[in-house]
């Protein structure tokens, strides 16, 4: 039985009798630089959720960068250690006993993946593998320098990048996508001045590679390397000229030399057998469907595609002169000045334009840098990390109206389950599923190769988090009823895992960590490892109440839900220390590092619901009082988690303070890597190194600024910073099922809308401020009685509810 939803407008921020409400049409985003890329991290990142090109711009060689987000080395291996079970009573009694330490290093020996795991992030020739750059194709125009008027522009509006320069009398302009309707990466060349486009392709790739013709396609194909007999996963990529307007074209030594074009359209097709996929079948098939269309076909078929997910939403914050400026410079100018809201608006549709551009629909999530690499060894491995970084990535997903792409990271989920059975059976004696912090393509589930960061298994329930989260935006019953038993396996998981802690009574993890902090023992021994751990009990609250009320929902399950609920009320509950702030483990150690960038123990805060202004004010008292002692400047995605946590304490302007520390440029002037988190010069994330996650937390901050749904309850401009007096947003979507939208001026709510996407009873509490409300449903005026200061209403379906104020 569908449970009903509740809508309250509450008055987090005066509710003015404003008038003259702003208007806004959709605010054009797009940014630009006034030079070619002098590193990987100024290139524009295109993609289609499967394919990426980053091109430099350079206007004497072009190197445009190749990925497709299947393209990993490594393989399918056991990794579970069919002995480590057996030592968990000696490590569970160690831990009871107050020694911690000797439990953590029987864990060395003991409770860790078999064989070398995740290579400590080196993985690109280990069996775990790495996610890697397909390859670079290069764009040889000749003659270098002269140009004039270069302009190099990223539209978020359209996903199309474009070059302009001037050379001589004639004017150049390149523009480059990644097709959304013919799945191809497309480069197109053309002057103001006939039979002027001149240049020679190639490509390469650091290893494993051959190149080769095949008639005019210019063929890149390979194998990568397994770790075990170095026959991994195949790929290819085919690129091919069409020259619309005539030119020469000829195919020798693995080049295609092209010569007084006036036009060229390059079609890109890239492949790999990680679905299947024969991978020359797979790219030939790819350019035959395309080629016979003409360039203005591809581009508005791809638009057109495109637009259905980028359109859904729009965040006007206002204008701003320095939108004239590059890229570049508008971030070093913002870090010494500030006030650029217009530059916030444009991050937060970055990062749903990198979300659109790095997962689809029956593929796979977004890794640790989207679909993006450079490298054959990526960062971490690109891989899945799944103590915060894989969920952070899809946290913009519902609440920024991308829903179905939350799916391919629900997919990802479900394929986890049969080895995570195993790999419960082999460490814990469990029924059930477990997953730890690493995950790849080939079902990688055992704990991690170093038990400090390893051993964290909450993993699973966390996943579980983002199972559920969808059904309560969608409110899809054959979507709950698919992930359910995941969740139950989850559930179960714990209801064995979970043991008596002899001390206190409570039932606690053992062994688990506070993901990836550490702390000191009586002995000064810094220590990971310990039994029990606030976000545990946090993640597992949330798992077992999510769970009971989907066995409600589906009317399944009641003596199973009966008995989740007597497990839960046996965790301890989040706990407030000695001085003031949130524990982060069950005992009152004193962390290693209080600047740590991980803030786990708040995960009830944020992008948990167990802690909050109204229901819990102590705990959110202590919530506030943890994050002043963690402190605001950290890694990029830490700096993008503490935006959330401050905007669910409702203090914008701290929220915002955040935003700004995130926007910094991360790389010294004058110099090319970066020295610290924030933000490089094309917008991406600094870890560093570049790191996806920030790019969506920071999205789904500004999000959780602007409107919040949680505990059935929708709130307007909850955490509206002052240096955004004026603005509008409409698209954005809410638990339960609606869409929603507002204006405000003077930081003063003016209008809002709700449009119902399922039937539902609707429940509007209205503020005192708010006697000049006025009430519409589907533009009729309507007269509703107050009672108790609230209004009562059943909308169906499509039924759109607007307030002004």
């Amino acid at each position: 039985m569908q449970k009903s939803f509740s809508l309250f407008l509450l008055a987090f921020l005066p509710f003015c009798a404003c008038t003259d409400t702003p208007n806004y049409p959709e605010k054009i985003q797009s940014y630009f630089f006034d030079k070619p890329a002098r590193i990987w991290e100024e290139c524009f990142p295109l993609g289609n959720g499967r394919i990426g090109l980053m091109p430099d711009g350079d206007t004497e060689k072009e190197k445009i960068v190749l990925n497709e987000i299947s393209l990993w080395s490594g393989g399918k291996q056991d990794t579970d250690n069919p002995q480590a079970a057996s030592y968990l009573p000696r490590i569970r009694q160690l831990l009871f006993d107050g020694r911690n330490d000797e439990a953590q290093n029987l864990m060395y020996n003991t409770f860790v993946c078999k064989g070398e795991g995740s290579a400590f992030g080196n993985g690109a020739n280990a069996p775990y593998g790495s996610y890697q750059v397909l390859g670079n194709l290069y764009i040889n125009y000749g003659e270098s320098g002269g140009e004039e008027n270069y302009r190099r522009e990223l539209s978020l509006n359209t996903a199309v990048s474009t070059v302009k320069y001037k050379k001589g009398t004639v004017n150049y302009l390149r523009e480059a996508f990644t097709s959304f309707a013919s799945d191809l990466g497309v480069v197109y060349l053309t002057a103001d001045v006939d039979k002027k486009i001149d240049f020679v392709l190639s490509m390469n790739r650091p290893e494993r590679y051959q190149v080769s013709m095949d008639g005019n396609d210019l063929v890149m194909s390979g194998q990568l390397n397994n770790g075990t007999d170095g026959n991994g996963m195949h790929y290819q990529s085919r690129v091919r000229v069409l020259l619309p307007k005539g030119g020469e074209l000829s195919a020798i030594d693995s080049t295609i030399t092209v010569k007084n074009a006036s036009e060229a359209i390059l079609l890109i097709g890239m492949a790999t057998d990680y679905w299947g996929d024969d991978v020359d079948s797979k790219t030939v098939e790819l350019l035959n469907q395309t080629t016979k269309k003409s360039y203005v076909e591809m581009k508005r078929e791809h638009v057109e595609l495109y637009r259905k997910l980028y359109a859904r939403v729009d965040l006007n914050l206002g204008s701003s002169e320095r939108e004239a400026l590059p890229i570049d410079q508008r971030l070093a100018t913002f870090a010494k000045e500030g006030n650029d809201p217009a530059l916030a608006a444009l991050y937060f549709q970055f990062g749903r334009y990198l979300l659109i551009s790095s997962t689809r629909v029956n593929g796979l999530p977004p890794n640790l840098q989207g679909l993006w690499a450079n490298s054959i060894q990526t960062p971490w491995n690109g891989d899945y990390h799944l103590n915060i970084n894989l969920q952070m990535n899809l946290w913009p997903a519902e609440v920024t109206n991308l829903s179905e792409l939350h799916l391919p990271m629900v997919d990802w989920t479900l394929k986890q389950v049969t080895s995570g059975e195993r790999t419960a059976k082999a460490y814990y004696n469990a029924r059930g599923w477990v997953t730890h912090i690493l995950g790849n393509v080939w079902g990688f589930t055992a704990p991690g190769e170093h038990p400090s960061w390893g051993a964290t298994n909450t993993s699973a329930a966390w996943l579980c988090q983002h199972l559920y989260q969808h059904y309560q935006y969608t409110k899809d019953r054959s979507y709950l009823k698919r992930i359910y038993p995941a969740m139950k396996g989850a559930s179960i998981f714990f209801m064995d895992m979970l043991v008596e802690d002899p001390r206190n009574k409570y039932l606690v993890t053992a062994p688990t960590t506070s993901p990836e902090n550490a702390y000191r023992m009586p002995s000064g021994q810094e220590v990971n490892v310990s039994a029990g751990s606030t976000m545990d009990n946090q993640i597992i609250r949330e798992l077992f109440t999510n769970t009971i009320e989907a066995a409600s929902v589906l009317e399944v399950d009641t003596a199973f839900a009966q008995e989740l609920a007597l497990k839960r009320v046996r965790l301890m509950p989040t706990s407030i220390g000695k001085d003031g702030r949130i524990m982060e483990w069950l005992e009152p150690f004193e962390e290693v590092e209080p600047t740590h960038r991980h803030v786990s123990h708040l995960y009830g805060l944020y992008p948990g619901d167990e802690i909050s202004v109204e229901q819990t004010p102590d705990l959110a008292e202590a919530a506030r009082k943890t994050l002043e002692v963690r402190g605001d400047k950290s890694t990029g995605w830490s700096m993008a988690w503490k935006i959330n946590f401050w905007a669910r304490l409702y203090d914008g302007d701290h929220a915002y303070r955040l935003l700004s520390d995130l926007l910094l440029p991360c790389i010294p002037e004058g110099e090319t890597k970066a020295k610290s988190g924030g933000t490089f010069p094309n917008l991406f994330c600094s870890h560093p190194p570049f790191q996806i996650d920030g790019n969506f937390g920071g999205s789904a901050g500004i999000a959780e600024m602007l409107i919040q749904s949680r505990n059935e309850r929708i709130r307007f401009l909850p955490a509206l910073p002052s240096v955004w007096p004026d603005g509008s947003f409409k698209g954005l979507k809410v638990r339960g099922g609606g869409e929603v939208s507002a204006k405000w001026r003077g930081g003063c709510l003016t209008e809002a809308s709700l449009k119902a996407t399922i039937p539902g009873n609707f429940v509007i509490e209205i503020p005192k401020e708010s006697s000049n409300l006025s009430l519409f449903i589907n533009k009729k005026p309507t007269s509703l009685p107050v009672v108790g200061g609230t209004i009562t209403l059943d909308m169906q379906a499509g039924d759109l509810l607007l307030l002004k104020f």
